[in-house]
């Protein structure tokens, strides 16, 4: 959904230096674009790691996501029983992992994650406690529509969920913001409390088949990731842009003119800061801090 314009807002002035660059130019990988290391070749960075043993993997898996509802906690995004993530199990792929039911966040262990069947009830497998229902109906709908991720994200945060009271997208104005340059979808409805299957069929539609991020509106925001890295990631970006729309939109009422970025240069950005392997590294910082900060805790 494309960015609407209203009369206090321009793209850059004519007289502006044109940008020429083009991703023809840089490494066909978009990682590959962001860091350097010697000219021998010998430093280098990896990103997301790769499993023979799918076992493996799935502690993997639940540590990052326990760690990602610990970042939640610290950036103040919990608001009751409300938010969830989920990603999908490596050794089961019909089924995801999720939080229970009425845990904060900051308080998150790899043990007390539940594993959720295909038939949406608490599997054996995991934690036996509950789950929120209106996050089985939001999530289960999103991996049925959406086998191309795996990871969904959703909390009612406090910039998000005002901004989504206008029911639109944000403007794409400044360089953070081209993470969601042709990425973001936005529900123009608000259905109450999700507690049917189709509502959150709803939802699923809503992303379409290749946005990354929605903007729910009178509710809050929702995105989605190959890992959840890049889920946790993307929400938290897609938060601090809808606090900084609201606070542009604020400079706007008073006669400040806003400038968007033009199509080509947003782009031409969005293909290199939109990769995968990009937004899952950039959560990494933060997956190390809690490490530090917990002496690692949430792996428990």
């Amino acid at each position: 959904m494309s960015p609407s314009v209203d009369h206090h807002s321009n793209y850059a002035s004519p007289g502006a230096t044109t940008s020429t660059q083009s991703v023809s130019k840089l490494d066909e990988n978009p990682f590959r674009r962001t860091w350097r290391g010697n000219k021998q070749g010998t430093v280098q960075l990896k990103a997301v790691p790769t499993f023979t043993n799918p076992y493996e993997e799935r502690e993997w898996v639940k540590e990052h996501l326990a760690a990602a509802f610990r970042y939640w906690g610290k950036l103040g995004y919990g608001e009751g029983i409300s938010g969830h993530i989920t990603v999908r199990d490596p050794v089961l792929p019909d089924h995801y992992w999720m939080n229970p039911f009425g845990e904060h966040f900051s308080s998150m262990k790899k043990s007390m994650l539940v594993l959720v069947g295909p038939d949406g009830y608490v599997s054996p497998h995991g934690a036996q406690l509950p789950i929120n229902m209106a996050g089985f109906h939001i999530h289960s709908a999103i991996h049925k529509a959406r086998p191309d991720v795996t990871a969904a994200a959703h909390c009612h945060s406090l910039h998000g969920k005002a901004w989504s009271a206008f029911g639109r997208p944000i403007d794409i104005m400044t360089q953070d913001s081209c993470l969601f340059y042709d990425n973001l979808g936005v529900y123009q409805n608000f259905g109450g409390i999700v507690l049917a299957q189709e509502e959150g069929e709803n939802i699923a539609t809503a992303l379409g088949p290749k946005h990354k991020a929605c903007i729910l509106q009178n509710h809050g925001l929702l995105t989605l990731g190959k890992t959840v890295d890049e889920a946790a990631y993307l929400f938290s970006a897609l938060e601090r842009q809808c606090k900084v729309q609201l606070l542009v939109e604020a400079a706007s009422a008073n006669g400040l003119s806003k400038t968007i970025i033009s199509p080509d240069d947003a782009e031409f950005t969005a293909k290199t800061i939109q990769y995968w392997e990009n937004t899952y590294f950039n959560f990494q910082p933060e997956y190390k801090l809690l490490l530090e900060e917990t002496k690692g805790a949430f792996m428990l």
